[in-house]
């Protein structure tokens, strides 16, 4: 498999994470419409720099709602799919579209049935892309930049990088034996970390052209 269909495979195989932060988004925005929330997760808590924590642009309903989310996003394309072996996965001609579960028998988050354990997978990298995300606006919030309303302060690299180097990392660290966790994803995984930027931007753009996001970044 060549070096551009592996960064596609690893683009497919951590998709739920990537697209987390669209949910939590989506969360954030819509479900306070409902009468209820938002529940900012610094409780309003301001440091003794003068700012807040992490600001009111990061919610319990965002980062719950956007973890689940990603979790039935996994257990979507896990059902679409059929098992394959991660011996294979690589091959010269392999597919792009691989099955996230590959190599996962025995694993941590394998429980129950494959449905179960899709979800919990994808629950597991959109929490861990929320967290990251959550990791750069704290740093963004210390360097005085703060939320305005429902406009989010501009950062580009603090908006992009820390929610893909955070789930990239979690991947490699905490998922075993899993095909997510290979050895043949991580140069890939640095290109993805490079061009994330490139891709945050566009998704954000598309958002605000269709009245997902209230700025175009």
């Amino acid at each position: 498999m060549n070096f551009l269909a592996l960064c596609l495979l690893t683009l497919w195989l951590y998709l739920p994470g990537f697209l987390a932060n669209t949910f939590a988004m989506m969360w954030g925005k819509w479900f306070p419409k409902t009468g209820y929330g938002p529940w900012p997760i610094d409780g309003g808590r301001v440091l003794s720099d003068g700012n807040r924590m992490l600001g009111d642009g990061k919610t319990w309903n965002g980062l719950i709602g956007g973890s689940l989310t990603s979790g039935l996003l996994c257990l979507l394309i896990v059902s679409s799919m059929s098992r394959g072996d991660v011996g294979t996965v690589f091959d010269d001609g392999a597919t792009v579209f691989a099955d996230p579960l590959i190599g996962s028998e025995g694993a941590w988050f394998s429980i129950g049935g494959e449905q179960t354990t899709a979800f919990v997978l994808g629950t597991f990298l959109g929490f861990a892309c929320l967290v990251g995300d959550s990791t750069g606006s704290f740093f963004k919030r210390r360097k005085g930049l703060k939320r305005e309303g429902d406009i989010s302060s501009k950062a580009p690299l603090l908006d992009t990088l820390p929610f893909a180097v955070m789930v990239f990392l979690w991947g490699q660290l905490f998922l075993g034996t899993s095909v997510l966790a290979a050895e043949e994803l991580r140069l890939p995984m640095l290109a993805l970390i490079l061009i994330t930027p490139i891709l945050h931007r566009s998704f954000n753009l598309i958002g605000y052209k269709i009245g997902w996001k209230d700025v175009p970044y």
